[in-house]
């Protein structure tokens, strides 16, 4: 694995000697044929202001119904939790953690959903939360390398949009993101997750040459709850390729690279230590269906299983960071240390002398909330 050359004080990167293995694994294979690519001498136009005002009714219509929704699971959530000091305060921090944050956060949702260059709630399957947001580069000269993002949320508040951010960051380094939805607990439980994220990967790698990104480089990445899903369809998916007679919708041979972000990896380490901080351990195992599921959802377990030798020999280069500052995923769940989007870019850019050169010339990304905000920000944290 590459070893960054810029480091940061609160963040560890380093090879996991589980994964030791399938780091030295490159992508085998060659993708399916695609239909068609969007021609990349000709930008599509942008949307006509009646077709914007059409999208953006469409976009309220569709809140107001994930409104309802999300409302009817909160109180079923709540039945779940019942009255624990514990997850109580932390949703108080976050209430405090989030209008601290809010001069960023109103920067950001003002670019998702008013930026030409977001492609919101794009259709992946026909399961409730089937959907996923694109995020385009602004010039179309080529096809695309492609970021296929899960973002976390303890398996029980994740929502795509939390990913525009990176996804709006990343646009600007010609480099497309594709953030998958997925159906959060109590509307789904961790096997509905992983098929959920599955399909979003297969509906990445079939479908995104049509959006102007190269099938030929996509990368998955996953934060936190997000990297131990997309981690499991991944393993997952190799099991599959494995087995003869197995039909598939994707392959892993057409995932370059995967990014995990402060993932944990072995969830029977981790219930103790979710129950300490208010995932109580009845509703965790409620949510991965039970303790005797739990390393069947366990990656760092599965792959030491011999029966799937022949399966981790099929996985792409895996490469994972951890802030060691993070308390939500304790940092020794594995780890990394470097500038996390730095690096990312950087790699994602080997190999393209130009897109490294104007990289290398990038203006320093803007501060979006003063530094005494963040700081105090900083000390209330939930996560």
């Amino acid at each position: 694995m590459a070893t960054p050359t810029a480091t940061m004080p609160d963040v560890n990167m380093e090879t996991n000697p589980l994964l030791s293995g399938v780091l030295s694994h490159t992508n085998m294979g060659t993708t399916k044929k695609h239909r068609r690519r969007r021609s990349a001498s000709r930008p599509s136009p942008a949307p006509s202001q009646p077709q914007r005002r059409q999208s953006f009714g469409r976009d309220i219509g569709h809140a107001a119904a994930e409104t309802y929704l999300v409302t009817r699971l909160s109180f079923k959530l709540l039945r779940y939790l019942g009255v624990g000091y514990r997850w109580m305060t932390r949703l108080v921090a976050l209430g405090c953690y989030a209008m601290l944050l809010m001069p960023g956060f109103l920067r950001v949702a003002y670019y998702y959903f008013f930026s030409s260059q977001v492609r919101r709630s794009v259709v992946y399957g026909d399961q409730p939360r089937n959907r996923l947001d694109l995020y385009l580069p602004e010039n179309s000269d080529g096809p695309k390398p492609v970021v296929a993002f899960v973002t976390g949320g303890a398996w029980i508040i994740g929502y795509k949009a939390w990913g525009s951010l990176l996804g709006q960051q990343l646009a600007e380094r010609d480099i497309m993101v594709a953030c998958i939805d997925y159906r959060n607990f109590p509307q789904g439980t961790i096997s509905d997750m992983v098929k959920d994220v599955s399909q979003g990967i297969s509906f990445v790698c079939n479908n995104i040459a049509e959006y102007g990104g190269d099938p030929n480089r996509i990368y998955l990445m996953g934060q936190s709850a997000g990297a131990h899903i997309s981690a499991c369809a991944l393993l997952n998916q190799a099991i599959k390729e494995s087995r003869e007679g197995d039909i598939m919708s994707w392959s892993v041979s057409q995932i370059k690279a995967y990014f995990g972000l402060s993932g944990g990896y072995n969830l029977l380490n981790l219930v103790d230590h979710f129950h300490s901080r208010g995932l109580y351990r009845s509703t965790f195992l409620s949510i991965m269906e039970g303790e005797e599921s739990l390393p069947q959802f366990s990656p760092e377990i599965m792959i030491k299983d011999p029966t799937v030798r022949s399966a981790v020999s099929l996985l792409p280069r895996i490469i994972l960071f951890h802030g060691t500052m993070d308390n939500s995923m304790p940092s020794d769940s594995r780890g990394g240390k470097d500038e996390l989007f730095d690096y990312v870019v950087a790699f994602i850019h080997s190999g393209d002398a130009e897109a490294l050169a104007k990289d290398s010339m990038a203006p320093p990304r803007k501060r979006l909330v003063p530094e005494l905000l963040l700081k105090l920000a900083g000390k209330i944290s939930p996560f």
